[in-house]
């Protein structure tokens, strides 16, 4: 639980009424409320400083759906009825990215309909855009990329898979841009000078590994697949790597915000500063960390050892069984307390200018809009 004098103050609200803040990236391992996060600060954004929000979700869990009163979520912004809104002006939208949607839109945007038709029925491309590493990252970021271009949002809230997946966020455009590049392709497919073979007959050694893991997935036909693939694309990918570059700097400027979200546990904590260093190397502008399900004893004073001593005394004297009790059960918690502000503290030793907000943890499970605004206020309380 990071304190006033170990960390800046987090100011939340700041940063979700900043209309120079157009995007609000929130990343962390799994299951440290993550989507809950996302939801919440969308939904304040939209309540609370009256901006036209829409959040996208990379989880395929039906969390932020159900919060939001949704039956559902797929890869178009659908508005969120019955929030407070009127008095703000401010709208929230809610979208969960579906990756082979997107990589269908993209290739009906960039080829004619009877060349699209080709290229949807070509097992190569229906393995890649289901399944292929990487893919569900860089999709992210195409979406991304096409909210902001539109041009429609005040604040796009992004959600993003588990840590390690989330620095996938940021890596595999670049990865999956490269292999995608039409002009890479081209050169291995394209026959050679002196025989007319094709250059795969040359880079086989090279490209086996990535070829015994794909044809995993489809087959023996990898090559003639591929080929197939790549003739019907032709030079359409040129531009994934221009999108995913143009991606990549948007997430560099000032008009985003990365917020990372832990919980005051050791993997969670390790996962958000191994984040925060890449962040920093990348230079893309962390606005903070959101250390969520904080326990805080309520008589704080009193510590865990004075509480046992206290209930030691107690034991056996039949009209204060129940206090000794309720003095035990806040030792523990004095000592749970202690144990996350020691996890905490790694972090903000090694990002001691990173703000820190806490969240103390709830009695249930957020499942409502009602509950959204519980966290909104508790992430933003001054």
């Amino acid at each position: 639980m990071p304190s006033e004098d170990a960390a800046p103050r987090l100011d939340v609200d700041q940063i979700l009424a900043d209309p120079g803040v157009r995007i609000v990236v929130c990343c962390g391992a799994g299951g440290v409320g993550k989507t809950t996060t996302a939801a919440a600060l969308a939904l304040r954004a939209a309540e609370r400083h009256g901006r036209r929000t829409v959040v996208l979700t990379i989880d395929p869990a039906r969390r932020l759906a159900q919060s939001l009163g949704l039956s559902e979520l797929d890869n178009t912004p659908r508005q969120v009825k019955g929030i407070d809104v009127e008095a703000v002006g401010g709208e929230l939208h809610a979208m969960m990215l579906d990756m082979k949607r997107t990589f269908d839109d993209v290739v009906l945007q960039h080829t004619d309909p009877a060349k699209a038709a080709e290229i949807f029925a070509n097992p190569f491309y229906q393995a890649m855009s289901s399944t292929f590493a990487g893919t569900q990252e860089y999709m992210a970021m195409e979406k991304l990329g096409q909210l902001h271009a539109r041009g429609e949002w005040d604040l796009i809230v992004v959600d993003t898979p588990p840590s390690r997946s989330a620095l996938d966020f940021l890596d595999a455009p670049a990865r999956l841009s490269r292999f995608l590049d039409g002009r890479m392709l081209r050169l291995l497919l394209a026959p050679d000078r002196s025989g007319g073979r094709s250059m795969f007959s040359f880079v086989t050694a090279s490209f086996g590994m990535f070829s015994k893991v794909v044809q995993k997935v489809i087959g023996a036909q990898l090559l003639t697949d591929l080929s197939g693939f790549v003739a019907a694309l032709d030079s359409m990918f040129g531009g994934f790597r221009q999108r995913a570059e143009q991606t990549y700097r948007i997430l560099q400027a000032r008009e985003t915000a990365f917020l990372l979200v832990a919980a005051p546990e050791p993997d969670a904590v390790r996962e958000a500063a191994y984040f925060a260093g890449r962040l920093r190397e990348e230079n893309m502008p962390l606005a903070g960390l959101v250390l969520n399900r904080v326990h805080e004893p309520a008589a704080a004073g009193l510590d865990a050892a004075e509480s046992l001593a206290a209930a030691e005394r107690l034991d056996g004297l039949g009209d204060h069984e129940a206090v000794a009790e309720a003095l035990r059960a806040h030792a523990e918690l004095m000592q749970l307390a202690a144990r996350e502000q020691r996890v905490a503290a790694r972090f903000t030793e090694a990002f001691p200018a990173v703000p820190a907000v806490s969240v103390t943890a709830q009695p249930a499970d957020v499942h409502d809009v009602d509950g959204l605004r519980t966290i909104g206020a508790a992430i933003s309380r001054p």
